[in-house]
Formats: structure tokens, C-alpha cells, sequence
């Protein structure tokens, strides 16, 4: 089996207009760590992995940090999507979710982009 739960980017770049959301956010990826290490002490065979997604505004959730950051930054929504770059997609974080169960030995943490998957130590 494999266990994917879902994090955030803020887990590691911070999220200075949402208070407690980083932290809890980085409180998701030490769980799965710590679940994890349960399973390997334990001989389970049970996979766990934390996936941390950039901010999108593909979802309302995403779309109203945009907005936050936007107004935070002094320009509008389309302005500031233009400096964050290609925007990642629900089908996108989909396929990862599934590559990741399918993975053998997958790593603790993956950071997930437009680009794909990156794997954090």
C-alpha cells in the first residue's frame, strides 16, 4: 500500500498572508515522515509519501491566496499570475497522486509544479 497525503508548497516557503497554514501545512509532511518510519520499524510494507503542490488558482482555495497575494503585492490577479509562471492543474496534481502510489520506493516528501515532481529530502 501507499499513503499520499496532500501538503503544500507553503511548507516550505512559508505563507505570510494565511497565519497558521504553513506550519500546519509542514506539520502534514513530519506526520507522514513519522508514519513512515513507523511502518519501516514495524515491517508493514506500507508506503507513505507527502506531496507539497505549488499555489494554483485552479482551485477556489488557490485562487483566493492569488488574490490575497495580489492585493498583498499592489496588482491585480492577472499581473501577479504573470510572475508566477505556467500554473499548475487538478489533472496534474492528479497524475502525480498516481505515479506516486505506483512508485516502489517513493521518497518522503515531493514538491509538485507545472514542471512535475521534485523529491525533497
Amino acid at each position: 500500500s501507499t499513503v499520499v497525503t496532500l501538503s503544500s508548497g507553503a511548507a516550505i516557503g512559508g505563507s505570510p498572508i494565511s497565519g497558521g497554514y504553513a506550519g500546519a501545512k509542514a506539520m502534514v509532511r513530519f506526520a507522514t515522515a513519522y508514519a513512515a518510519e513507523e511502518s519501516r520499524r514495524a515491517g508493514l510494507g506500507i508506503r507513505f509519501a507527502s506531496l507539497l503542490p505549488t499555489l494554483t488558482p485552479a482551485t477556489d482555495l488557490g485562487l483566493g491566496a492569488v488574490t490575497g497575494y495580489a492585493a498583498r503585492a499592489g496588482v491585480d490577479v492577472e499581473t501577479h499570475l504573470s510572475r508566477l509562471g505556467p500554473v499548475l492543474t487538478p489533472d496534474q496534481v492528479g497524475a502525480a497522486v498516481l505515479e506516486l502510489a505506483a512508485t516502489a520506493e517513493p521518497h518522503p516528501a515531493y514538491r509538485l509544479g507545472p514542471d512535475g515532481l521534485s523529491p525533497l529530502g
